[in-house]
Protein backbone atom coordinates (compact mmCIF):
# COMPACT_ATOMS: atom_id res chain seq x y z
CA UNK A 1 0.00 0.00 0.00
CA UNK A 2 2.88 2.29 0.96
CA UNK A 3 4.85 1.85 -2.56
CA UNK A 4 1.81 2.08 -4.65
CA UNK A 5 0.38 4.90 -2.90
CA UNK A 6 3.66 6.80 -2.54
CA UNK A 7 4.26 6.51 -6.16
CA UNK A 8 1.10 7.91 -7.53
CA UNK A 9 1.55 10.51 -4.89
CA UNK A 10 5.07 11.32 -5.94
CA UNK A 11 3.38 11.69 -9.64
CA UNK A 12 0.66 14.08 -8.55
CA UNK A 13 2.66 16.03 -6.05
CA UNK A 14 5.59 16.82 -8.65
CA UNK A 15 3.16 17.80 -11.68
CA UNK A 16 1.40 20.15 -9.37
CA UNK A 17 5.03 21.83 -7.86
CA UNK A 18 6.01 21.89 -11.67
CA UNK A 19 3.09 23.73 -13.16
CA UNK A 20 2.86 26.03 -9.45
CA UNK A 21 6.63 26.44 -10.01
CA UNK A 22 6.95 25.67 -6.31
CA UNK A 23 10.21 24.37 -4.56
CA UNK A 24 7.84 23.61 -1.59
CA UNK A 25 5.42 21.01 -3.61
CA UNK A 26 8.52 19.97 -5.20
CA UNK A 27 10.64 19.09 -2.23
CA UNK A 28 7.36 17.21 -1.06
CA UNK A 29 6.85 15.24 -3.54
CA UNK A 30 10.61 13.94 -3.41
CA UNK A 31 9.68 13.33 0.36
CA UNK A 32 7.02 11.36 -0.76
CA UNK A 33 9.01 9.22 -2.88
CA UNK A 34 11.90 8.80 -0.36
CA UNK A 35 9.10 6.63 1.05
CA UNK A 36 8.76 4.86 -1.47
CA UNK A 37 12.42 3.71 -0.69
CA UNK A 38 11.98 3.34 2.75
CA UNK A 39 9.25 1.02 2.71
CA UNK A 40 11.08 -1.05 0.21
CA UNK A 41 14.08 -1.14 3.28
CA UNK A 42 11.58 -1.92 5.30
CA UNK A 43 10.02 -5.13 3.82
CA UNK A 44 14.01 -6.13 3.17
CA UNK A 45 15.01 -5.44 7.15
CA UNK A 46 12.25 -7.46 7.92
CA UNK A 47 12.44 -10.44 5.57
CA UNK A 48 16.23 -10.44 7.06
CA UNK A 49 15.14 -10.32 10.26
CA UNK A 50 12.37 -12.98 10.20
CA UNK A 51 15.34 -15.32 9.27
CA UNK A 52 16.15 -17.94 11.75
CA UNK A 53 19.78 -18.37 14.27
CA UNK A 54 22.41 -19.98 12.60
CA UNK A 55 26.43 -20.46 13.44
CA UNK A 56 27.11 -17.00 12.33
CA UNK A 57 24.39 -15.37 13.84
CA UNK A 58 23.27 -17.57 17.22
CA UNK A 59 20.64 -14.56 18.44
CA UNK A 60 19.45 -14.30 15.29
CA UNK A 61 18.78 -11.70 12.56
CA UNK A 62 16.47 -9.30 14.56
CA UNK A 63 18.88 -6.37 14.66
CA UNK A 64 18.62 -6.02 10.91
CA UNK A 65 15.40 -4.14 11.01
CA UNK A 66 17.38 -1.45 13.34
CA UNK A 67 19.63 -1.31 10.80
CA UNK A 68 16.77 -1.10 8.44
CA UNK A 69 15.39 1.95 10.29
CA UNK A 70 18.73 3.74 10.77
CA UNK A 71 19.32 3.50 7.24
CA UNK A 72 15.76 5.24 6.91
CA UNK A 73 16.69 7.98 9.50
CA UNK A 74 19.63 8.79 7.37
CA UNK A 75 17.60 9.22 4.12
CA UNK A 76 15.90 11.47 6.19
CA UNK A 77 18.24 13.95 7.28
CA UNK A 78 19.88 13.67 3.61
CA UNK A 79 16.21 15.04 2.07
CA UNK A 80 16.09 17.42 4.86
CA UNK A 81 18.97 18.89 4.20
CA UNK A 82 18.28 19.22 0.05
CA UNK A 83 15.12 20.91 0.82
CA UNK A 84 16.62 23.37 3.23
CA UNK A 85 19.40 24.33 0.69
CA UNK A 86 17.03 24.40 -2.20
CA UNK A 87 14.79 27.05 -0.15
CA UNK A 88 17.54 29.00 0.81
CA UNK A 89 18.44 29.41 -3.21
CA UNK A 90 14.79 30.17 -4.12
CA UNK A 91 15.29 32.97 -1.18
CA UNK A 92 18.13 34.14 -2.53
CA UNK A 93 16.89 34.61 -6.04
CA UNK A 94 13.77 35.78 -4.73
CA UNK A 95 11.54 33.27 -6.44
CA UNK A 96 7.97 32.52 -6.06
CA UNK A 97 4.98 29.97 -6.42
CA UNK A 98 2.14 30.63 -8.44
CA UNK A 99 -0.21 28.76 -6.61
CA UNK A 100 -3.98 27.65 -7.80
CA UNK A 101 -6.77 24.95 -7.34
CA UNK A 102 -4.49 22.33 -8.47
CA UNK A 103 -2.17 22.77 -5.60
CA UNK A 104 -4.49 23.24 -3.06
CA UNK A 105 -6.63 19.96 -4.42
CA UNK A 106 -3.58 17.72 -4.41
CA UNK A 107 -2.22 19.04 -1.05
CA UNK A 108 -5.09 18.29 0.36
CA UNK A 109 -4.86 14.92 -1.59
CA UNK A 110 -1.97 14.12 -0.06
CA UNK A 111 -2.64 15.04 3.61
CA UNK A 112 -5.06 12.63 3.81
CA UNK A 113 -3.32 9.61 2.35
CA UNK A 114 -0.19 10.07 3.98
CA UNK A 115 -2.18 10.55 7.13
CA UNK A 116 -3.76 6.97 6.42
CA UNK A 117 -0.95 5.45 5.58
CA UNK A 118 0.71 6.44 8.88
CA UNK A 119 -2.15 4.90 10.92
CA UNK A 120 -1.67 1.78 9.16
CA UNK A 121 1.89 1.40 9.75
CA UNK A 122 2.37 2.93 13.28
CA UNK A 123 -0.38 0.71 14.67
CA UNK A 124 0.03 -2.21 12.85
CA UNK A 125 4.25 -1.95 13.37
CA UNK A 126 3.14 -1.63 17.57
CA UNK A 127 1.23 -4.57 17.30
CA UNK A 128 4.21 -6.65 15.58
CA UNK A 129 6.36 -4.97 17.13
CA UNK A 130 8.49 -3.73 14.45
CA UNK A 131 10.68 -0.47 14.76
CA UNK A 132 11.03 0.06 10.74
CA UNK A 133 7.65 -0.30 10.08
CA UNK A 134 7.10 2.37 12.61
CA UNK A 135 9.45 4.66 11.90
CA UNK A 136 8.30 4.10 8.24
CA UNK A 137 4.71 5.34 9.89
CA UNK A 138 6.37 8.44 11.18
CA UNK A 139 7.77 9.00 8.01
CA UNK A 140 4.78 9.17 6.41
CA UNK A 141 3.35 11.51 9.02
CA UNK A 142 6.39 13.63 8.54
CA UNK A 143 4.83 13.74 4.88
CA UNK A 144 1.37 14.93 5.78
CA UNK A 145 2.33 17.46 8.65
CA UNK A 146 4.72 18.86 6.22
CA UNK A 147 1.67 19.33 3.18
CA UNK A 148 -0.51 21.27 5.90
CA UNK A 149 2.34 23.65 6.31
CA UNK A 150 2.20 23.88 2.88
CA UNK A 151 -1.03 24.05 2.36
CA UNK A 152 -1.03 27.18 4.80
CA UNK A 153 1.63 28.68 2.90
CA UNK A 154 -0.63 28.06 -0.59
CA UNK A 155 -3.47 29.82 1.29
CA UNK A 156 -1.45 32.97 2.11
CA UNK A 157 0.96 32.53 -0.39
CA UNK A 158 -0.43 35.53 -2.96
CA UNK A 159 0.69 37.87 0.11
CA UNK A 160 4.15 37.19 0.31
CA UNK A 161 6.66 36.47 -2.29
CA UNK A 162 8.93 34.62 -0.44
CA UNK A 163 5.91 31.89 1.30
CA UNK A 164 7.14 28.84 -0.70
CA UNK A 165 10.76 29.45 0.40
CA UNK A 166 9.68 29.82 3.68
CA UNK A 167 7.83 26.92 3.66
CA UNK A 168 10.17 24.75 2.28
CA UNK A 169 12.55 25.16 4.97
CA UNK A 170 10.00 24.69 7.51
CA UNK A 171 8.99 21.33 5.55
CA UNK A 172 13.10 20.40 5.41
CA UNK A 173 13.29 20.99 9.29
CA UNK A 174 9.92 18.89 10.28
CA UNK A 175 11.65 16.05 8.42
CA UNK A 176 14.74 16.31 9.92
CA UNK A 177 13.38 16.07 13.47
CA UNK A 178 11.31 13.12 12.04
CA UNK A 179 14.75 11.57 11.24
CA UNK A 180 16.69 12.38 14.61
CA UNK A 181 14.02 10.27 16.35
CA UNK A 182 14.06 7.63 14.39
CA UNK A 183 17.94 7.22 14.49
CA UNK A 184 17.64 7.62 18.32
CA UNK A 185 15.01 4.70 18.37
CA UNK A 186 17.54 2.58 16.44
CA UNK A 187 20.68 3.26 17.50
CA UNK A 188 19.99 3.39 21.15
CA UNK A 189 19.12 -0.39 21.66
CA UNK A 190 22.51 -1.00 19.45
CA UNK A 191 24.26 0.62 21.77
CA UNK A 192 22.50 -1.04 24.48
CA UNK A 193 20.09 0.40 27.13
CA UNK A 194 19.77 0.41 30.93
CA UNK A 195 17.19 -2.01 32.33
CA UNK A 196 13.98 0.01 33.25
CA UNK A 197 12.24 0.41 36.97
CA UNK A 198 9.30 -1.71 35.40
CA UNK A 199 11.88 -4.65 34.56
CA UNK A 200 13.25 -4.03 37.64
CA UNK A 201 10.18 -4.30 39.65
CA UNK A 202 8.84 -7.30 37.54
CA UNK A 203 12.11 -9.44 37.90
CA UNK A 204 12.09 -8.75 41.87
CA UNK A 205 8.19 -9.95 41.90
CA UNK A 206 8.88 -13.19 39.34
CA UNK A 207 11.60 -14.01 42.28
CA UNK A 208 9.36 -13.73 44.91
CA UNK A 209 7.57 -16.67 43.05
CA UNK A 210 10.68 -18.84 42.82
CA UNK A 211 12.37 -18.63 45.65
CA UNK A 212 11.99 -17.12 49.59
CA UNK A 213 15.67 -15.95 49.57
CA UNK A 214 16.30 -12.31 48.97
CA UNK A 215 18.14 -12.40 45.56
CA UNK A 216 19.99 -8.58 45.44
CA UNK A 217 18.83 -8.49 41.64
CA UNK A 218 22.21 -6.63 39.88
CA UNK A 219 24.05 -5.56 37.13
CA UNK A 220 21.48 -6.52 34.91
CA UNK A 221 22.18 -5.79 30.83
CA UNK A 222 19.48 -6.10 28.08
CA UNK A 223 20.34 -6.82 24.98
CA UNK A 224 17.40 -6.91 21.93
CA UNK A 225 17.69 -8.45 18.74
CA UNK A 226 14.55 -7.78 17.59
CA UNK A 227 11.38 -9.66 19.09
CA UNK A 228 14.25 -12.07 20.42
CA UNK A 229 15.47 -10.30 23.93
CA UNK A 230 18.33 -11.69 25.64
CA UNK A 231 18.69 -10.71 29.65
CA UNK A 232 21.79 -11.01 31.89
CA UNK A 233 21.89 -10.43 35.67
CA UNK A 234 23.43 -11.38 38.65
CA UNK A 235 22.19 -12.33 42.09
CA UNK A 236 23.43 -13.01 45.73
CA UNK A 237 22.58 -16.44 47.66
CA UNK A 238 24.25 -17.31 50.67
CA UNK A 239 27.61 -18.50 50.40
CA UNK A 240 26.83 -21.81 52.57
CA UNK A 241 23.61 -22.82 50.27
CA UNK A 242 24.31 -26.30 48.41
CA UNK A 243 25.33 -25.76 44.46
CA UNK A 244 22.29 -27.91 43.82
CA UNK A 245 19.92 -25.48 45.37
CA UNK A 246 21.20 -22.66 43.91
CA UNK A 247 21.02 -24.30 40.42
CA UNK A 248 17.50 -24.87 41.07
CA UNK A 249 16.47 -21.31 42.18
CA UNK A 250 18.24 -19.93 39.03
CA UNK A 251 16.67 -22.51 36.51
CA UNK A 252 13.61 -22.23 38.06
CA UNK A 253 13.95 -17.99 37.87
CA UNK A 254 15.23 -18.66 34.23
CA UNK A 255 12.06 -20.56 33.22
CA UNK A 256 9.56 -18.24 35.34
CA UNK A 257 11.31 -15.10 33.68
CA UNK A 258 11.03 -16.91 29.87
CA UNK A 259 6.90 -17.99 30.52
CA UNK A 260 6.36 -14.22 31.71
CA UNK A 261 8.39 -11.66 29.69
CA UNK A 262 9.25 -14.06 27.09
CA UNK A 263 13.24 -13.05 27.39
CA UNK A 264 15.60 -15.70 27.84
CA UNK A 265 18.04 -15.26 30.86
CA UNK A 266 21.68 -15.61 31.49
CA UNK A 267 21.87 -15.45 35.86
CA UNK A 268 25.39 -15.09 37.51
CA UNK A 269 25.21 -16.36 41.11
CA UNK A 270 28.07 -14.05 43.68
CA UNK A 271 28.39 -15.24 47.24
CA UNK A 272 25.80 -13.23 49.65
CA UNK A 273 28.69 -13.73 52.25
CA UNK A 274 31.37 -12.04 50.24
CA UNK A 275 29.23 -9.24 49.33
CA UNK A 276 28.50 -8.60 53.10
CA UNK A 277 32.64 -8.44 53.89
CA UNK A 278 33.43 -6.08 50.61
Amino acid sequence: MSLIGNIILFAIKLWAGIVSNSVALIADAWHTLSDSVTSVIVLVGTKISAKPPDEEHPFGHGRSELIASIIIGVLLVVVAFSFVRESIVQLSEKESANFGTVAIVVTIISIVSKEIMAQLAIRYGKKVNSQPMIADGWHHRSDALSSVVILVGILIGSQFWWVDAVLGIAVGLLILVTAVEVLKNAINPLIGEAATEELLDRLIEISKTVTHEELHIHHIHVHTYGDHVELTFHIRLPGEMMLEDTHSITRKFVQAIREDLDIQATIYVNSLADFVKT
